[in-house]
């Protein structure tokens, strides 16, 4: 197997690095504490770069990175990433989106308890001028106050689910998702920006893009209740800096709670120079817990990205990510993962290629196609095939391509298959995603299974007669392979399917062992 380079530039928690540690087929460089130029003359030696905010990926840094097929920030901000210069460059950018949400929540939550009861105000009173004085600090409590909530998405949705534990008022505005999300939380939803202008408390949680930019101003500042209390966790400039100082000046804003600013280090911002105001340096994702959380899940994608099965939270591949319903995500990862692993399983010409979809995520049949055609072609075409190239490839060699919306007849909300065709036999696999997140490969030919498409995996299809169990396991303990997990599907018709995780290479003297089993159909291994 082809070793794979990853090279860190940033700082990372160590279980991070620990992961990159474990992986036989990957070699990494720490190089979190090297000098940025040394960065730029070794960056080029190496396959995917993970990054945080110490790292500019500009210009300068793309002209060095000569093999570099992919980007990882490490958190949720791409601010320091030039994605259209990566693009032009053919390099994909990931991001990190949902490790750092409950320490942002829980953020939000502390700004909010800080906006009502002025706690940073009273703590400095005491503690620093040492002045003991009650009557100054009178709050108000967010039981019954109306909560508005902008953008309800991982955040936003948290934040309210907490803010109901407080027996708050809730209304929330987001045109970009399904009401029912709000409404079968108890949580209001409207189209109208102005009932939200009519709350008592105000948090903002989206995106920082034109739309989004200046969202709250002077005017709607001015269309605000007296004494609202206004709170920005998200992304510095949502809040228009200015018409805020001068809300929090004329008491209209009667508190504001801020983590994020437009120009960072905000040492000289003149907001710090009111006191109705509670600041903190960007620490939303400024928990252990998160830090952790960041690292092994970059750490995980850059794997991915390395060995060209999958590209999670990528920001600019053609399909735009940001536009799909999240619910889509995951099926367009776990289609990518199905065609690479149907490539495995069946090796060969491929003569057709088609995909089917059930349910809701049949609409999206055609980019679900095309993420899976990169997978079946990155077994045998490697680096040439990108999510640009891969049908024009697929089509100049004649492979039939088709896809198809099929009747929701199986017993789930959701489900893919994909029919690989090769010159020697035809090979279905088909998967689906539990709890918005969970892939899982349901059927193979038809007979059903319950596995994550994850890891180093021994498929041995065989006569459904007793003992081959142990013979498979018998073998594999002879050669000292340990077995992770072991799962069996039978069709009823004489046949059965074993998937046998392992944690150690299957070779191929082994391989020849296993086809030499009587009761053998046929054994493939594949790794994801």
């Amino acid at each position: 197997m082809q070793t794979k380079k990853i090279i860190v530039c940033d700082k990372i928690h160590q279980k991070g690095l620990d992961l990159l540690a474990q992986e036989s087929d990957i070699a990494f460089l720490d190089a979190s504490d090297m000098d940025k130029d040394k960065l730029l003359e070794v960056v080029g030696d190496y396959d995917v770069a993970i990054t945080r905010s110490s790292t500019d990926v500009d210009s300068r840094f793309l002209e060095h990175a000569k093999k570099i097929k992919a980007i990882v920030r490490a958190g949720v901000g791409v601010d320091n990433v030039d994605i259209e210069g990566c693009s032009k460059k053919g390099i994909i950018v990931m991001n990190v989106p949902t490790a750092n949400t409950i320490a942002a929540v829980e953020l939000t939550m502390a700004h909010m308890l800080a906006a009502a009861r002025s706690f940073p105000n009273a703590n400095n009173h005491l503690k620093l001028e040492r002045v003991w004085k009650r009557e100054k600090w009178y709050g108000i409590e967010l039981k019954d106050k109306k909560l508005g909530i902008i953008g309800f998405g991982n955040i936003g949705s948290r934040v309210a689910k907490r803010a109901l534990a407080f027996e708050m008022d809730i209304v929330t505005y987001d045109p970009y998702i399904d009401p029912a999300k709000a409404l079968d939380m108890g949580v209001a939803y409207t189209t109208d920006f102005n009932d939200i202008l009519a709350c008592d408390f105000i948090t903002i949680h989206t995106p920082k893009t034109k739309e989004t930019i200046d969202m709250i101003g002077s005017d709607e500042i001015a269309r605000m209740k007296d004494g609202v209390r206004l709170i920005n966790c998200a992304r510095g400039g949502l809040y228009n800096e200015d018409a805020l100082y001068d809300g929090l000046k004329s008491g209209k804003v009667a508190y504001a709670g801020i983590d994020v600013f437009v120009k960072e280090p905000a040492t000289d911002n003149k907001l710090l120079d009111l006191e109705n105001i509670s600041v903190t340096p960007h620490l939303g994702a400024n928990t252990l817990e998160s830090q952790e959380k960041i690292a092994t899940q970059a750490v995980e994608q850059a794997i991915s990205a390395a060995r060209g099965t999958s590209y999670p939270n990528a920001l600019n591949l053609p399909i735009k990510e940001s536009e799909l319903p999240a619910f889509v995500k995951p099926y367009l990862e776990l289609a990518q993962k199905i065609g690479y692993l149907a490539a495995q399983i069946n090796r060969g010409y491929i003569k057709s290629f088609k995909v089917t979809a059930e349910g809701d995520v049949a609409e999206y049949v055609d980019s679900l196609r095309t993420f899976a055609l990169v997978g079946a072609l990155k077994e045998s075409m490697g680096e040439k095939i990108n999510y640009v190239n891969a049908e024009f490839v697929a089509k100049e060699q004649g492979v039939d391509l088709q896809s198809a919306k099929v009747p929701n007849e199986s017993e789930y909300k959701n489900k893919i298959e994909v029919t690989l065709t090769t010159d020697k036999e035809s090979l279905h696999i088909g998967g689906t995603v539990f709890s918005d997140t969970i892939e899982k490969i349901v059927n193979i030919n038809n007979i059903k299974l319950d596995f994550k498409p994850k890891g180093k995996m021994l498929f041995f299809s065989n006569e459904d007669k007793r003992g081959v169990i142990a013979q498979i396991t018998t073998m594999l303990s002879t050669h000292d392979i340990n077995i992770a997990d072991f799962r069996l599907g039978r069709d009823g018709k004489g046949s059965a399917l074993a998937v046998v995780l392992v944690d150690e290479e299957i070779t191929r003297e082994v391989m020849q062992e296993l086809s030499a089993i009587p009761e053998c159909n046929w054994v493939s291994y594949a790794v994801i």
